[in-house]
């Protein structure tokens, strides 16, 4: 008969580990520019070999991947690329300047950190790179997107993998397990099998099984790091402390409709979502106008869902300037700049084309002209402004119509669950950090009480 001792090594051997593939670098090495918290991230990111930086905007992702791509090269001697939203390249390319990088557009001559966007991914020779940074990494959302199987495939065995983004979805987790199969750790249907269960009919629906909860997010801490703030990983908030946001709801009571009943529809669905944005599109482009132009010593972003509303905004607000996905990328790219170096005031555009990445702390008022359902864009898109480094009060107006009183409801449930998941993950990165071995990693295990019964036979 087998001895408890047997019993618990045998059970050792299940334990299936995740491989470390990095190397270690000590803070003397390293960019002094770097904070303490960001050189704690970096190092880790380094260790682990790949790694994910869930950071919250503004504690600046882009001087820390651009110290995890450059120490790889110094390490390896090859070359490493970023992937990042068009917009943000340039961006990036001018932040590696100011910080001592040499950062080179994809197709430049040279070695060392070059970066392109996403839209050029068909055409890069991973084979060219020894490490692969994701800009905005929550582009791997879609699990049964296109784009993120594209990118999984293009660097399945680049050796240094990091993935950046501040906002992992809180409603769909398996955006965690798209980040967990792009870093090699685990598969998404691995994930699912052992942290998740089906909940109910709908094929696409998985929820969190209640005894597996903090054990997932302990699994998730041992690749990534989440953080809202550096006192999360125990440093101090010196300058990372943000003004007061302000969200400012303004109703528009809209004009009484044929439909049969005492009042307007009070919500809407995916269905006529679209539909009524056409409907209401005077009575909310001609109230933003109002508000902008009464306010003309202010910088404003405002946000749109319809080719039809920047139109009709540009008439109604002579310095607006539109950003739209129909133009040139070179034009597009020189516009968003532009708003960030101050050389207009009014910038109009689409939550697809600038919600990622792009620092706007010149700009604390914005307008969403559209409210849509999607909180992560939301979300991101009050990041532009909203984020460490801005100095003013920050004012988001919310175009808000008595027929879409849902869409507002749903943002709210939305970042309700986003707070949650920040609170689990980062106590999670905490005990994590707080462990003897910070850097060990195994996939999600429990410490394990053995039965009675086994007990009494074993003695």
């Amino acid at each position: 008969m087998r001895t408890i001792e047997e019993y618990r090594k045998f059970l050792e051997t299940k334990k299936t580990t995740i491989p470390e593939s990095g190397f270690d670098v000590g803070d003397s090495d390293m960019n002094p520019h770097l904070f303490p918290f960001q050189r704690h991230c970096v190092r880790r990111a380094l260790k682990c070999g790949k790694y994910a930086l869930f950071e919250n905007t503004g504690l600046g992702k882009t001087i820390q991947q651009l110290e995890w791509g450059g120490q790889i090269v110094k390490r390896t001697g090859g070359k490493v690329i970023i992937i990042a939203p068009l917009a943000v390249v340039g961006q990036t390319i001018d932040e590696g300047r100011k910080f001592g990088y040499k950062v080179a557009r994809v197709g430049e001559p040279g070695d060392g950190i070059f970066i392109t966007n996403y839209d050029q991914i068909p055409n890069i020779d991973a084979s060219e790179y020894v490490g692969v940074v994701l800009d905005e990494s929550s582009i791997l959302k879609n699990f049964d997107g296109a784009t993120k199987q594209l990118i999984i495939d293009t660097f399945k065995t680049m050796p240094y993998k990091l993935a950046c983004t501040a906002t992992p979805s809180p409603n769909d987790v398996m955006e965690l397990g798209n980040h967990a199969e792009f870093l090699d750790v685990m598969s998404r249907n691995e994930m699912l099998a052992m942290y998740f269960i089906h909940d109910g009919g709908n094929t696409s629906s998985w929820r969190l099984k209640g005894h597996c909860e903090q054990m997932f997010w302990d699994f998730v801490s041992d690749w990534a790091t989440m953080i809202e703030k550096p006192s999360d990983i125990g440093f101090s908030d010196e300058g990372y402390i943000l003004p007061p946001l302000h969200l400012i709801e303004d109703h528009i009571e809209t004009k009484k409709r044929d439909n049969w009943a005492l009042f307007n529809d009070m919500a809407v669905n995916a269905t006529n979502y679209n539909e009524e944005l056409r409907q209401t599109v005077d009575e909310r482009m001609s109230r933003v106008a109002e508000i902008v132009n009464s306010r003309p010593e202010d910088n404003f972003i405002i946000w749109i869902k319809q080719d039809k509303e920047g139109d009709i905004l540009r008439s109604l607000i002579p310095e607006a300037v539109e950003v739209r996905g129909s133009e040139k990328p070179e034009v597009k790219e020189s516009k968003l700049l532009g708003f960030g170096r101050n050389e207009f005031r009014v910038l109009v555009t689409k939550l697809k084309i600038a919600q990622f990445g792009l620092n706007y702390q010149n700009c604390h008022n914005q307008i969403f002209a559209s409210l849509d359902f999607s909180f992560e864009s939301t979300y991101q898109g009050i990041r532009r402004c909203y984020r460490f480094g801005q100095t003013e009060e920050v004012n988001i107006i919310l175009i808000c119509t008595d027929t879409m009183h849902n869409v507002r409801e749903t943002i709210q449930r939305k970042q309700d669950a986003f707070e949650d998941m920040q609170r689990k993950m980062t106590a999670a990165t905490n005990r994590n950090v707080s462990a003897k071995n910070r850097f060990k990693q195994t996939r999600g295990t429990v410490e394990m009480s053995l039965p009675q019964f086994i007990n009494s036979h074993a003695s």
